[in-house]
């Protein structure tokens, strides 16, 4: 299935019928008075977070979506019938902002959570609802309302602990394979994958983590240049971002330390928050580097690069090295992980004592 995470849509709720002018015509009741019903209320348009998608594909090209008109009133006492709802079923993680005033009317962050995106235009008043002592043969009504209509931007941002930053071909891919079940493209060419991968990473019985593999950066991808730039929004909800580096480039003439700085440079240009967030330097492919040139080499790259935060050394390939930066992560992102509030239960909780009425109870004197 083609990765689409944005698309614009246009959602127009449904009218209300309009009400009814109508009066009581039986033979031997020659003044029964109104009985023209209220019209029905239009179809309300919902949007709805289902963890079972994971793109926006299906709004690409239904960009349309409109709820139907609610019945007008009959005579008879007989109310218009409401129209039924539409609900449009989004991935979890979706922004929805409103086109024309660039307000954020939603963020969908929880399976099932539900938004109200445009209200159904109300119901006319037939004639019966004008009826008075005063007013005994009413020929009032009024049409129904107008529904609700928005143009409106869908974005879609993974929901995943941890991001998987660099350039192309430093191994992102390959890592996330070896420490996931996900299975994106790998070759033994360079290329650059074309959209985000999301994987769960087992830690153990009732442990584990999401990984969001997003194409590599190049430098200039802040103005627009390459794919990366399009998908960093996808690393904006992660609580670590991993750096990924080449140590053994497959063009000798490449420098790492150079890459390196280009990505953290790109990062900043983007977003300074996302810019700002824990990240670890993960030096990949020890496996090209000969044994006795590997602690040389990264304390080479680690002073030139003047970086002062944790580094670790793997081989994606080998999966050497993985199940130590595998534990470090667990434990970062428990230790960073919001508690969840425990909802006590008023039936079990002990009441204030009320010491004024044990002082005046003649029991305690």
């Amino acid at each position: 299935m083609k990765f689409v995470d944005e698309a614009y849509i246009d959602v127009a709720a449904g009218n209300g019928g309009s009400g009814c002018v109508s009066f009581r015509r039986e033979k031997f009741i020659p003044f029964g008075g109104p009985n023209g019903g209220d019209g029905g209320r239009g179809g309300h348009v919902f949007a709805e977070a289902d963890i079972n998608l994971n793109t926006l594909i299906d709004y690409r090209y239904a960009r349309r979506h409109e709820a139907r008109n609610g019945e007008h009133g009959r005579g008879s006492d007989q109310f218009g019938a409401a129209a039924d709802d539409i609900v449009l079923r989004v991935p979890v993680g979706t922004i929805i902002t409103d086109v024309d005033t660039g307000e954020v009317i939603a963020e969908l962050l929880m399976p099932g959570e539900r938004i109200l995106l445009a209200k159904g235009g109300d119901g006319g008043f037939g004639n019966l609802h004008y009826k008075s002592s005063t007013n005994r043969a009413p020929r009032q009504k009024t049409p129904g309302w107008p529904g609700e209509q928005r143009k409106l931007k869908l974005e879609l941002r993974v929901l995943a602990d941890v991001g998987l930053l660099g350039m192309p071909n430093a191994g992102k891919s390959t890592l996330i394979a070896a420490i996931s079940n996900a299975r994106p493209k790998i070759a033994d060419y360079p290329f650059t994958t074309l959209h985000p991968n999301l994987g769960v990473v087992r830690v153990a019985q009732e442990q584990s983590f999401v990984v969001a593999d997003v194409p590599g950066l190049i430098e200039g991808a802040a103005e627009g240049a390459g794919l990366g730039h399009q998908f960093l929004r996808h690393l904006q909800r992660t609580r670590l971002l991993l750096h990924l580096v080449d140590v053994a480039p497959f063009d000798e003439g490449v420098d790492p330390v150079e890459q390196a700085r280009a990505i953290v440079a790109e990062l900043k240009k983007y977003d300074p928050a996302l810019y700002e967030k824990p990240r670890w330097l993960v030096l990949n492919k020890l496996d090209m580097v000969p044994t006795e040139e590997r602690e040389k080499r990264v304390k080479d790259f680690v002073k030139r690069f003047r970086w002062k935060g944790p580094v670790f050394q793997i081989s994606a390939l080998t999966r050497e090295g993985c199940e130590p930066l595998i534990q470090a992560i667990y434990r970062h992102i428990e230790a960073t992980r919001e508690p969840v509030p425990q909802e006590t239960d008023v039936r079990f909780e002990a009441p204030p004592p009320d010491t004024a009425a044990a002082d005046d109870d003649p029991r305690f004197r």
